[in-house]
């Protein structure tokens, strides 16, 4: 049975498809199958991958509607050992729609238990909202991974995330954990990042050892449909990436 982990911050822009689409780059190249789940309307973990899917073709929306099974839906081999459900902007009507039907906080769960053991990870894109899409991943997940960018304002919203994922711990998913914090965009030259990564590592014990570094080259990959290792593999943002995902296999372990 595969490790199932969310990336979830209901803020946008702190890192939250980046640290997918590499991580999970990372450990598709070190060997294990794994497969990323693109749950946010956005698709930008599906373009971040290189898939450009026409809008006939089915996605995570019929998948969690009932419309489509995983094998009509899942993009294999986008890279070699990762494979991808791909989102489309049709999902962004999928809050309305899940509202009525059965089971609506387990749809994801549901859809992804037959293939949990094919993959040796699976991770899950979730938007940024506290919304029924990103409650699915939640409960879908055995772990949580919550990225935060080093600035004080990102922080704001850190203690209403965990909240929520408490009341999803205690209703829907009780085997539910913090897998950690990941602090990005992080410039050691501001006095500002280093006081925030030093007030996250006083309150979150669990906050990982790496900083993932701003870097321009990190904001340019995805445009080219390019994981940083595909990218800038020498670069610091590579270095960074690769020593996070060995941070979250060991805990996921």
């Amino acid at each position: 049975m595969g490790s199932v982990l969310a990336c979830a911050n209901q803020k946008g822009g702190v890192g939250k498809t980046t640290t997918v689409v590499n991580v999970a780059g990372y450990l598709a190249r070190s060997g294990s199958a794994v497969l990323v789940v693109d749950l946010d309307a956005q698709a930008n973990a599906t373009g971040g991958l290189g898939v450009d899917r026409p809008a006939s073709m089915p996605s995570i929306y019929e998948l969690l509607l009932g419309q489509a099974t995983f094998d009509e839906v899942v993009c294999r081999q986008v890279r070699a050992g990762l494979d991808l459900v791909p989102a489309a902007p049709a999902l962004a009507g999928a809050e309305v729609e899940l509202v009525g039907l059965p089971a609506r906080e387990h749809r994801l769960r549901q859809a992804l238990a037959p293939v949990c053991d094919r993959y040796r990870y699976l991770l899950i894109d979730c938007p940024p909202s506290l919304g029924l899409l990103t409650i699915n991943g939640l409960a879908a997940a055995d772990q949580v991974l919550v990225p935060v960018q080093c600035e004080f304002l990102a922080l704001q919203g850190l203690a209403r995330l965990l909240a929520t994922i408490q009341l999803v711990r205690r209703q829907l998913n009780p085997a539910l954990r913090l897998a950690g914090i990941v602090m990005t965009m992080y410039d050691p030259r501001l006095n500002l990042n280093r006081q925030v990564v030093a007030d996250v590592r006083q309150h979150f014990p669990n906050a990982f050892e790496t900083l993932v570094p701003r870097s321009v080259r990190l904001g340019e990959a995805p445009s080219h449909g390019q994981t940083i290792f595909d990218y800038d593999p020498a670069g610091r943002a590579a270095k960074a990436y690769a020593d996070l995902a060995e941070e979250i296999a060991g805990r996921l372990q």
